[in-house]
């Protein structure tokens, strides 16, 4: 074989290995081994008969709300769809845990900076205080960025039932709870389609730092990676009400 017949073979089997790496690297995620696992889906689920004749599940989702937020807008949860999302219940005199769940929420929001599909709510559970001027107000006080965090009221029975039934964590005026409210501590992702995918507790610093990055991280590869495998045993995954 002469040199530029040499040559040219070389060139065609570089052009094919290129045309074939995308494809040889699909297959070995899709069906290899790999590190990526899958978060839990969180909630009840039914299992149906897809076109195909096969089982598939359906997963419990955010039922439809929609509140207001600081500056006065509508906020719904079909607005979130497409976006993965963090949820938190508080209220803006809450003189224990509120603060540190906001600071922790602010945390995160400021790790995944320029994530413009990353989305965070903080819903108050005494909307008979925090009003939209209450809110507009506590967002500045803990510098939020509000192009991606909203601060939602609304009415109270509306709150408290999407609270129970959509997150399953429990809000309740209590005489005797510190600033006369109970609620979850619960920071609470979830993911495109509105399901939620974990529980955080965001008054520990580390919960953040470690799981619940992760566990972003981990959402956002599902976006790109056929992943499989059983549930993140590394991330504890807590349900707390």
């Amino acid at each position: 074989m002469n040199m530029k017949s040499a040559s040219k073979t070389s060139k065609i089997l570089i052009l094919m290995a290129i045309l074939l790496l995308p494809a040889t690297i699909y297959l070995l995620l899709s069906t290899g081994q790999h590190h990526f696992n899958r978060l839990p889906y969180y909630g009840p689920r039914e299992a149906f008969l897809n076109e195909s004749g096969k089982y598939d599940t359906n997963y419990h989702k955010i039922p439809y709300f929609e509140f207001v937020n600081q500056d006065g807008n509508k906020v719904s949860s079909n607005d979130l769809l497409g976006n993965i999302y963090i949820a938190d219940f508080f209220f803006v005199t809450c003189p224990t845990i509120c603060p540190k769940m906001t600071t922790n929420m602010g945390y995160i929001q400021q790790k995944f900076n320029g994530k413009d599909d990353l989305k965070f709510i903080s819903i108050t559970v005494n909307p008979e205080h925090d009003n939209i001027d209450v809110l507009k107000e506590y967002a500045k006080k803990v510098h939020a960025d509000i192009k991606s965090w909203s601060f939602l009221t609304g009415e109270k029975e509306k709150i408290y039932d999407i609270a129970f039934n959509g997150f399953f964590v429990s809000t309740m005026r209590d005489s005797i709870a510190p600033g006369g409210f109970l609620h979850s501590q619960m920071l609470i992702l979830v993911d495109r389609k509105g399901h939620v995918r974990g529980y955080f507790d965001g008054t520990v610093y580390s919960e953040m730092k470690k799981d619940l990055t992760d566990a972003i991280d981990i959402l956002y590869k599902e976006d790109i990676v056929p992943l499989k495998g059983s549930k993140k045993e590394k991330i504890e995954q807590k349900r707390k009400h």
